[in-house]
């Protein structure tokens, strides 16, 4: 047996980077109280989601990593609370700025940093003006408590994403996220199909699935925004562990044994039984030409 406790986070966020990290901190703490080993706060949680409309004064927000107040902040809790905490941050790199995620294992040590893949560009989230694509590839880590496998946020709905991660032998997979309402189509609802979306993850690639997202009413100028919560945590056949079902700052939590489902995964057979050289279209943008370069 290999027993591993996970948690999910949910909170509102405001202006006041200071007050947004003890907000995060307070819940980190109620987490490992709870037992939990694995916590995951929100996407990008130090201020509201300010990509939802294009300001020149925002890319100001980026920093490189180890000058970020977050990150600074959770490796020393991490290590104080021996927990596992990928944080989420604005990177700034040279001339270049990131959506990332430093996985902070239990020690206080980065030990990645993984920079978003699939940036997003629609009315509301307007990331593409904010972030370059990630350069680094999905990665998984062995820490203190298991291989663990991240994505962020728009990350989550690509199935070639969670594969790649399970691919590479992660055992937990993590999204954190920043979701909710479609400025162009209020009437829009889109919580039940982002979270369908992770649980077939989990269940394909036979891993526990952490998401965590924000809640609450934020303001970018003229842009109105409800965050919806619903932050869940997902068992290794998909099904639902543990979840936020309503839009307010909460915490999570769920043992999975890390054992158990490894001997499923294995007996399942779809990893045994997978075609690889049958996936080419993969390999292309448009289901025909393959991609070069």
């Amino acid at each position: 047996m290999r027993p591993v406790t996970l948690a999910a986070t949910q909170m509102a966020c405001g202006w006041n980077v200071d007050e947004n990290i003890a907000t995060a901190e307070r819940l980190v703490r109620r987490a490992a109280d709870s037992g939990a080993q694995m916590i995951l706060l929100q996407e990008l949680f130090e201020r509201p989601y300010f990509c939802a409309e294009q300001r020149n004064d925002y890319l100001d927000f980026a920093t490189p990593t180890l000058d970020n107040p977050a990150v600074s902040h959770f490796r020393a809790l991490a290590k104080a609370l021996g927990v596992v905490l990928p944080i989420s941050y604005y990177e700034l790199c040279g001339l270049v700025r990131y959506n990332a995620l430093a996985v902070i294992d239990a020690d206080g040590e980065i030990l990645t940093n993984y920079r978003k893949t699939h940036i997003p560009q629609y009315p509301g989230y307007e990331e593409k003006f904010y972030f370059s694509h990630g350069d680094t590839g999905f990665q998984v880590v062995e820490t203190a408590f298991g291989r663990l496998g991240c994505g962020v946020c728009w990350d989550q709905w690509f199935p070639e994403a969670a594969r790649a991660l399970a691919l590479q032998g992660a055992e937990v997979l993590m999204f954190p996220t920043a979701i909710g309402s479609e400025p162009h189509a209020p009437e829009l609802d889109s919580s039940g199909h982002w979270r369908r979306t992770m649980q077939g993850h989990a269940a394909a690639n036979i891993v526990p699935l952490i998401a965590s997202n924000r809640v609450g009413e934020e303001i970018v100028g003229s842009t109105i925004s409800q965050f919806y919560g619903t932050s869940f945590i997902a068992g290794y056949t998909g099904e639902i562990l543990a979840d936020c079902p309503e839009a307010v700052e909460d915490v999570i939590t769920a043992t999975v044994d890390l054992d158990e489902a490894a001997t499923y995964r294995a007996n399942w057979g779809v990893f045994r039984d997978r075609r690889p050289e049958t996936y080419g279209t993969l390999h292309t943008l448009d289901g025909v030409t393959k991609m070069t370069g």
